[in-house]
């Protein structure tokens, strides 16, 4: 996808092409801003545990009801209290302060907090950091505004978003991609039916959003599905196979373009039967057929007419990539990051003072109160022992040894 930042080198081919469709090919680089959630070079996109706010937490956790109460309770504490929700470990300080040292403030203003809830809480929470949350929960946070610039000649920015080493890592990604829609859905004011869209975005490898989400998670993005057209957002998943994507969102997507399918097995046939029919059906194709049998830059297309009707399916030939059909060379992309002016204002990395270390001073200092109360104790039980031990004179000589002896002495006599 990088390539689009440099024009096409052209080729036979390319011209052949133009020439059956009737379109002149031009050749042109694009504006392009590259994104990642991870180490490596470029835009880094961030957001707090604040902004994903307790419902939409709970859901990407895939917990249960009562957990989810739990984590409504920490971010209405976070909230009472002035305390900022920034990244993971502020949030498993809470947990920790929750039914530690906090236990009695947190009874007495929320009820009880269960040991077992946050322990299972804590272990989604880990789930997330070894894939690599960390990175992503955090300040600077990325302004989703930031995805409209235009450049100096009122071309709009393709931002890409590099998943080359997040690929093996699906609950990232799909934490990524709800907490984006979210923030967009949340941001961009409603437009109604706009001429044109505001915001354009192709999830590539859509397969990963979807593959061991949760039900609540899938519902949450059928959800934003449904509702962020209205804002003047366009919606596109890009996988191999229409089965790849759950059918509450397929059913929502109107523009469907088809490249070939190719049968190779029993569950392939079936595979492409089930593709066919999720397009209008047409007299003029055999269309589980023609998808084994599309060539190169070929693709069945099926649209919404004005007044929102799926069009026809048609075969149709695409015009060539504008742009290069191939990767940026290393040395390219290092040229393209360190000209973004997008990457100075997010490669910041700010931790300010926030629950982790608020809290975190509140139990060393309860520690400390506590070893204070313990060795005062202990001196008091030292200082109690010493005055026991010491011995009355009169007690003492009525206790010796010689004593007794003189009284045993007189008694026998007496006998």
């Amino acid at each position: 996808m990088s390539g689009i930042a440099q024009a096409s080198a052209g080729h036979p081919k390319i011209d052949e092409r133009h020439e059956k469709i009737g379109i002149p090919f031009n050749a042109s680089g694009f504006p392009v801003e590259i994104l990642t959630l991870s180490e490596q070079g470029g835009v880094r996109m961030r957001a707090t545990v604040s902004e994903f706010g307790p419902v939409l937490l709970s859901r990407i956790l895939d917990v249960t009801e009562t957990q989810a109460g739990i984590i409504s309770v920490i971010f209405k504490y976070c909230d009472d209290n002035q305390l900022g929700l920034l990244d993971l470990k502020d949030f498993k300080k809470v947990l920790q302060f929750a039914t530690g040292t906090g236990k009695q403030e947190f009874q007495e203003e929320y009820g009880r907090i269960s040991t077992s809830s946050t322990g299972a809480i804590l272990r989604k929470i880990i789930e997330i950091e070894q894939q690599g949350g960390d990175l992503f929960f955090g300040e600077k946070s990325f302004d989703v505004n930031d995805l409209t610039r235009i450049d100096e000649n009122g071309k709009g920015y393709i931002n890409i978003l590099r998943l080359t080493d997040i690929q093996d890592k699906p609950k990232l990604f799909s934490t990524f991609m709800l907490s984006l829609l979210a923030e967009i859905y949340e941001t961009f004011p409603e437009q109604g039916d706009a001429d044109q869209p505001e915001l354009v975005l192709f999830i590539d490898e859509a397969h990963l959003i979807f593959k061991n989400a949760s039900k609540a998670l899938l519902e949450q993005l059928e959800s934003i599905v449904k509702l962020i057209r209205s804002k003047g957002i366009g919606l596109y998943f890009v996988t191999q196979n229409p089965t790849d994507v759950p059918e509450g969102i397929l059913s929502q997507l109107g523009l469907k373009i088809q490249h070939a399918l190719r049968a190779f097995t029993a569950k392939d046939r079936k595979a492409i039967k089930l593709t066919a029919q999720n397009y209008p059906e047409t007299d003029f194709y055999d269309t589980a057929e023609v998808l084994t049998s599309l060539g190169i830059g070929e693709a069945l297309v099926s649209a919404l007419d004005e007044k929102g009707r799926p069009t026809p399916l048609a075969a149709t030939l695409l015009r060539a990539p504008m742009s290069r059909m191939d990767i940026l060379t290393k040395a390219e992309l290092k040229t393209l990051i360190n000209d973004s002016d997008l990457v100075k204002k997010y490669e910041e990395e700010i931790d300010r003072e926030s629950a982790y270390e608020i809290l975190g001073q509140k139990i060393q200092l309860s520690k400390k109160q506590e070893i204070t109360r313990r060795e005062k104790e202990k001196n008091n039980r030292r200082t109690s022992t010493r005055r026991s031990t010491r011995q009355n004179p009169v007690i003492k000589v009525l206790t010796s040894a010689t004593f007794i002896r003189s009284v045993l002495g007189i008694l026998k006599k007496l006998i």
